[in-house]
């Protein structure tokens, strides 16, 4: 559908990002400084310049992307039915769906194989919650209290156990993960930054619709996978608990999104349509990548012949 190396020549290349590599290791260190809780500095001027800087960086990389993927969503369904089943089709033919990365998870990789892919996910983590909290800024009624329900479970619905992201770093505390941006793939740090490209500006409000929709649309397989994967190698329950619930919640999640998000916004401006079908595709053709990548360094020393022969 759309070859995830051609991403690589995706982005605003400059002599200080001179690839796509420095490119998006130079975006995650940027969202990692701009997402943080910061405190008044007086060289606030030259922290703004420097925003301004990377912000057209960023748009350029956005709208290159998106000139990419024009012939995969120019004629999307405008009709609400018609959108969302167009949309709920992406699990089957999506970009990177039942990649063979996933049953060998589950199956066939050794823990220090999944301890190396967990590190690259969680590094690559926007942090959903976060994602959904800026996106949902000034959306319809509806759709917000969607997106203000899925915010509510990721917060564990007000218990501090039941929160997502403090489940994902239990896991990587358990099984020792250390991740950085500086020892991640860009593959897996373009996907962090172009869901936080689009939760950050207004302008990709559709877009990051689509992009978190798609990812409850299409992660509870893969998640399954993982989990199924962690416990066939011994890992306890309480360090597998964010995959397991994210396996069957997910599922829930997806179905109401696209009921109470996908549906009235597109029946209230049919023209958000492509822009929603823009931020599913690109998100997928991120992960697509890095499943891509992922199989090239994983498999290398254990299946050499079968992934020669790709």
């Amino acid at each position: 559908m759309f070859g995830g190396e051609r991403l690589a020549r995706i982005g605003a290349f400059t002599p200080e990002f001179p690839d796509a590599e420095a490119l998006h290791r130079g975006l995650a260190h940027w969202n990692h400084r701009r997402l943080a809780v910061g405190t008044p500095d007086p060289d606030w001027r030259a922290e703004l310049s420097d925003d301004a800087r990377m912000k057209r960086i960023e748009g350029e990389y956005v709208e290159q992307f998106r000139d990419h993927i024009l012939p995969l969503v120019s004629g999307v369904p405008t009709n609400a039915d018609d959108f969302v089943a167009w949309f709920e089709q992406l699990q089957e033919t999506g970009p990177g769906q039942d990649d063979p990365l996933f049953d060998w998870l589950e199956g066939a990789a050794s823990l220090p194989d999944l301890q190396w892919f967990l590190t690259q996910e969680a590094a690559g983590e926007a942090g959903f919650d976060d994602l959904v909290a800026m996106t949902q800024v000034k959306v319809s009624d509806r759709a917000k209290l969607e997106l203000a329900r899925n915010y509510w479970d990721e917060m564990g619905r007000g218990a501090a156990a039941g929160m997502h992201g403090p489940m994902l770093t239990r896991t990587t505390q358990v099984l020792g993960l250390t991740p950085t941006i500086d020892s991640t793939l860009w593959q897996s740090l373009a996907l962090a930054n172009t869901m936080t490209a689009f939760a950050t500006t207004r302008r990709y409000t559709y877009q990051s619709i689509g992009a978190l929709g798609v990812v409850e649309l299409t992660a509870p397989g893969r998640v399954a996978c993982v989990d199924a994967g962690l416990k066939r190698l011994g890992v306890s329950p309480s360090a597998r608990k964010y995959f397991a619930l994210h396996a069957q919640l997910d599922i829930e999640h997806s179905k109401a999104w696209n009921a109470e998000a996908l549906h009235p916004l597109v029946s209230e401006f049919p023209d958000c349509a492509r822009f929603i079908a823009e931020g599913a595709v690109m998100r997928l053709i991120c992960g697509e990548q890095c499943f891509d990548t992922y199989r090239a360094h994983l498999w290398a020393h254990v299946h050499p012949v079968v992934y020669a022969a790709e």
